[in-house]
């Protein structure tokens, strides 16, 4: 009666303990299955991005001096006349018929010398008591409605991008950024430098100093590719590389680059649209070297 009691007893111990055995034996293989591959490649975590289509403006530069698109001289229609009173003086902004001067007649008696176009006086040699002739010096040189043109030399391959009425944003020293358009384009270039004339008239209200430097942004276009950020571009003596991941790895890519904006770089050969890109590409990523990608876009590069 007792030994078969305890074999009974015995058997109800070991049930819980077996159905947890067998439980922990199929478990057992999901467990190995989250552990990591000894053969997958371990690396430092690099940023990259993927190579997207970006628009370029097509930029010509013009950089040059800021000159009076047309200047009047003002002088007295005979000989003999002397200045008795000065109303204006350069850098005044006049309007037509506005008086500039009093001269008094060898005769007797005054005349007035008017100004026959609105816009800024440039210089005046106006002095009382001074002789003023029909044929001498200019007492006032005014330029005509106050409109100037920067004037600069841009090389043969951009002159044929350049046509009139393109728009410019012109950034000159001393006025800061102004509005512009191009005005006149040589047909002609100078043999030696291969550069050609390019008139651009600035469009402002400010008051400009003549022969003060300007440097115009002319769109002529744009062109829309694959492009990617700046920091993802290595220049060195074998060329220009960009390194990309695949399968973990890094790989180098020679590529050709070709317009700059905003921060992005054009990729004419070298890369497709979606190519996963090294944000910051670098020396201490070698060819081959395994990584850890974490994606970001390239907005926030």
């Amino acid at each position: 009666m007792t030994p078969y009691t305890a074999s009974k007893h015995s058997r109800n111990l070991l049930a819980p303990l077996v159905a947890t055995l067998l439980c922990l034996a199929s478990a057992a293989p999901s467990l190995a299955a989250d552990e990591p591959d000894k053969d997958a490649p371990r690396g430092a975590a690099v940023t990259v991005l993927k190579a997207a289509k970006f628009c370029f403006a097509n930029i010509v530069e013009v950089s040059g001096l800021v000159i009076p698109r047309e200047e009047t001289a003002v002088r007295p229609d005979r000989q003999g006349l002397k200045v008795a009173e000065i109303m204006a003086d350069a850098g005044d902004s006049v309007i037509a018929g506005q008086a500039l001067a009093r001269l008094t007649l060898p005769e007797g008696g005054t005349v007035q010398v008017t100004s026959p176009v609105a816009g800024l006086i440039a210089n005046s040699t106006a002095v009382i008591g001074a002789t003023a002739s029909g044929r001498g010096e200019a007492l006032f040189s005014i330029i005509a409605r106050s409109e100037f043109d920067l004037v600069g030399m841009v090389p043969t391959q951009d002159l044929g991008k350049l046509t009139a009425n393109q728009t410019a944003r012109i950034k000159i020293i001393g006025a800061g950024e102004v509005e512009g358009k191009v005005r006149r384009v040589a047909s002609t270039v100078e043999p030696n430098s291969q550069l050609g004339q390019v008139f651009v008239g600035i469009t402002t209200n400010r008051k400009l100093l003549a022969n003060s430097s300007g440097r115009a942004m002319i769109k002529t276009g744009q062109s829309c590719g694959v492009a990617v950020p700046l920091t993802a571009v290595l220049y060195g003596a074998g060329g220009t590389v960009v390194q990309v991941v695949r399968r973990a790895r890094v790989e180098t890519k020679r590529v050709e680059v070709g317009l700059m904006s905003g921060g992005q770089v054009e990729i004419r050969d070298g890369l497709v649209e979606g190519d996963i890109v090294v944000a910051r590409a670098g020396a201490l990523l070698r060819e081959g070297d395994p990584v850890r990608p974490v994606t970001v876009s390239a907005d926030t590069n």
